[in-house]
């Protein structure tokens, strides 16, 4: 019997199981690559916060180096592994237009709207702030699909937001300073975390996780440069790059590959398999990582707040994963879905 005629003869229910493990798989895939992604973040945090504690370096400028640094190496990737497809991106404009948007819009303007709120408030307030990207993704995405969020997901962003809270603020209300322009630019920033999760939707799905954020980390690069250029020029700040020690150049250099390339770049591939909302919610997990990096890094000591905090986020992370795949990607359904992700890692809009 050939083995053609073997593929043959399994029966429907051999392979809606073998397409049900498949997307369980992949699901648990997203999870690990959307918590490892958000906690690299808190790791370019501390180094953030080291960099501009120990040197004469402003915020405008960490955010154009690691933007455009990131982005660089990512178009490096590309152009080695997936040529072709970085130049089919390209020359599509409706795709560049839109590559331009995520970088530009998006993935920009959340890093300069969370520096301007840090500006206004400080840093724990601005965390605080930034976590309302959460509830807007989940209403966008309940407005969008005329349902209502489940109790789980619902449940998860309370507890996600009251942690982020407590490790911030230490729970003290009295922390919390929020004048006007604090409060107008952190709406913003919570806004620019929904639109840079929420938009590239079809364009992950098109052309891969991997080459839209490469590709848009670089224009958000090229953006940020160009504002921290215009703050020299039209706004009298010093355009002299700072001087650093080889510990300097080592974190700059771990902020650049490891808090930016690979944290964005696990993390939105994490949002392109888990979907909108878990991916939200699952990036909450930045405060604790920054927490557990600060003080295993820079000393920070924890407080019964941060334990507290720490307990409410594994809560959630329990609540956002503790589902099965979609009903719609089980059973034939999930077969399919199976064959069509293997197409697509094999063409023009491959995965990550």
């Amino acid at each position: 019997m050939s083995v053609r005629s073997v593929q043959g003869s399994e029966s429907p229910g051999t392979g809606m199981q073998a397409g049900a493990r498949f997307f369980k798989q992949r699901f648990w895939r997203g999870i690990v690559c959307a918590l490892v992604g958000a906690g690299l973040w808190g790791f370019s945090g501390a180094c953030a916060q080291f960099l501009l504690s120990n040197y004469d370096i402003t915020p405008p400028f960490v955010t154009a180096v690691r933007m455009l640094g990131a982005g660089l190496l990512f178009l490096v990737v590309l152009a080695v592994r997936q040529r072709e497809r970085l130049a089919a991106m390209l020359r599509d404009r409706r795709t560049a237009a839109r590559l331009v948007v995520f970088g530009a819009v998006g993935l920009y303007l959340c890093q300069i709207t969370y520096a301007i709120v840090i500006d206004y408030t400080n840093a724990g307030t601005a965390t605080v702030l930034q976590c309302t990207g959460i509830a807007f993704v989940m209403l966008f995405t309940c407005v969008i699909g005329r349902t209502l969020p489940r109790a789980k997901e619902f449940v998860g962003l309370v507890a996600a937001m009251f942690a982020t809270w407590l490790i911030a603020t230490q729970g003290d209300p009295s922390a919390l300073s929020l004048p006007l322009p604090g409060l107008v630019w952190g709406i913003a920033n919570g806004l620019s975390v929904a639109f840079y999760i929420m938009y590239p939707k079809r364009l992950f799905a098109e052309w891969g996780s991997f080459a839209v954020t490469g590709v848009g980390m670089f224009v958000g690069g090229v953006a940020a440069a160009l504002v921290w250029l215009a703050g020299g020029l039209v706004g009298g700040q010093s355009l002299a790059l700072p001087t650093l020690d080889a510990a300097g150049f080592l974190v700059f250099g771990l902020i650049v590959v490891v808090g930016t390339f690979a944290a964005f770049a696990l993390y939105l591939h994490g949002v392109s398999i888990v979907g909108s909302v878990k991916g939200s919610l699952l990036g909450a997990i930045e405060p604790v990582s920054a927490t557990l990096f600060s003080a295993l890094w820079l000393g920070t000591a924890f407080s019964g707040a941060d334990w507290a905090g720490f307990v409410l986020m594994i809560a959630m992370i329990f609540l956002v994963t503790d589902e099965k795949p979609p009903k719609e990607e089980s059973g034939a359904a999930a077969v399919d879905g199976a064959a069509a992700s293997t197409k697509i890692q094999d063409g023009r809009g491959g995965a990550a």
